[in-house]
């Protein structure tokens, strides 16, 4: 049960938003389909709940629209964005509540924070945190692998190291799966902001260790 509450203007607003959102990535192969969207909006139900002093309407759209201008997901990010103004000005969105939005999607990627940590607001920390959280734990290694598989990305090769130094334009250059976890997922737990975030990362984080121990050990042939 959520200890806060939206009007009925903004369950309206949000309703419309889920059916904008649904259509915008209903062809996504990559793991950032709209069942991705509808995870990162449950664990950002489940922060709210612990953070009180946020914006329970900045949440939940910043949640459901944070992939709609990804370049990960669209292929012309500048018409998105136009797009995803329009709709957000045609349902009677405040411009104030619009340009807390786009702060947030615009800000909150892993490849966005490489070089400089990005100042988010705490509504910004929380859909951060629960996109952050549905790439780690088992879903999060199933979305890897799907997401290295969509990229053509080869599993593993021992010979080639995980990189140590990464920029927003080498984050997404051809690598293997398993360095993935070490160039990024093995790293979120310590970046998570809220004390909820960083309660569930704990576990999910031992999840990916285990994994990637066990993988590396078949791969060498260890019983």
């Amino acid at each position: 049960m959520s200890n806060y509450q939206l009007s009925s203007k903004q369950q309206q607003i949000i309703e419309q938003t889920q059916k904008f959102v649904t259509e915008k990535l209903a062809h996504d192969t990559s793991g950032h389909d709209f069942a991705h969207i509808q995870r990162v909006v449950n664990l950002a139900r489940q922060i709210l709940n612990t953070e009180p002093a946020s914006d329970p309407f900045i949440v939940l759209m910043s949640a459901y629209l944070h992939d709609v201008i990804d370049t990960k997901v669209i292929a012309d990010v500048i018409q998105a964005k136009a797009e995803l103004r329009d709709f957000l000005a045609d349902n009677q969105v405040p411009l104030t509540d619009t340009q807390k939005i786009f702060d947030i999607i615009e800000n909150m990627s892993y490849s966005k924070n490489l070089e400089s940590k990005k100042v988010l607001s705490l509504d910004g920390q929380i859909v951060q945190d629960a996109d952050r959280l549905d790439a780690l734990g088992a879903i999060g290694i199933g979305r890897t692998f799907y997401y290295g598989g969509h990229k053509k990305n080869i599993m593993y090769n021992p010979d080639i190291a995980p990189r140590t130094s990464l920029t927003e334009q080498n984050y997404r250059q051809e690598n293997t799966v398993i360095n993935h976890f070490y160039e990024k997922l093995f790293l979120l737990k310590d970046m998570m902001n809220t004390e909820e975030g960083k309660r569930i990362a704990s576990k999910r984080h031992q999840i990916l260790v285990d994994f990637v121990q066990a993988f590396e050990n078949e791969w060498r042939g260890k019983i």
